[in-house]
């Protein structure tokens, strides 16, 4: 094996460099710049219908999708923010209108709200979740289950403002 010589400045210059930002954090973005906003999936506004009305259940119910709402850099809970779930179900497929439907965060900036069992489609099960209101950037999310008998999905925003 060949050793490639790194002259001592270098080495110390590098070394001192590396245990000062680790040391303070400037590696970690949450601390330099707080609370990251989520970016939208790939694939997650696939079927997406503008303005689904508020339901307390979408179908008959037997599956929970949930999860939470924070605003970037200080991780404050938003409260009242309109969420927009869909997926293919047991009764019907992601284009469906019957299939998407919106629900409020509470005072904690959580929400959830129930619908049929989603079932794999191309090959996954997954959930498509959207905040599309104007107050922050429209994000589209496309979480993916870990087995397609889970009862229960849960996504997670961080918004930015508009």
């Amino acid at each position: 094996m060949s050793r490639i010589p790194i002259p001592r400045r270098t080495f110390m210059a590098t070394g001192t460099a590396a245990l000062m930002t680790t040391g303070t954090g400037l590696m970690s973005p949450v601390r330099a710049q707080g609370l990251a906003p989520t970016t939208t999936m790939r694939g997650g506004a696939n079927n997406y219908r503008p303005g689904a009305p508020i339901v307390d259940r979408i179908g008959g119910g037997g599956f929970m999708m949930s999860g939470t709402v924070r605003r970037a850099g200080d991780g404050a809970p938003l409260a009242g923010i309109r969420i927009q779930i869909w997926a293919h179900t047991t009764e019907g497929r992601e284009r469906d209108t019957r299939s998407h439907g919106a629900t409020l965060t509470n005072a904690d900036g959580v929400f959830q709200l129930e619908m049929p069992q989603i079932v794999p489609t191309f090959g996954q099960p997954h959930g498509h979740l959207a905040y599309d209101s104007g107050d922050f950037q429209t994000v589209f999310l496309r979480p993916v289950m870990a087995n397609s008998r889970d009862t229960s999905l849960s996504a997670h925003f961080v918004l930015q403002p508009a």
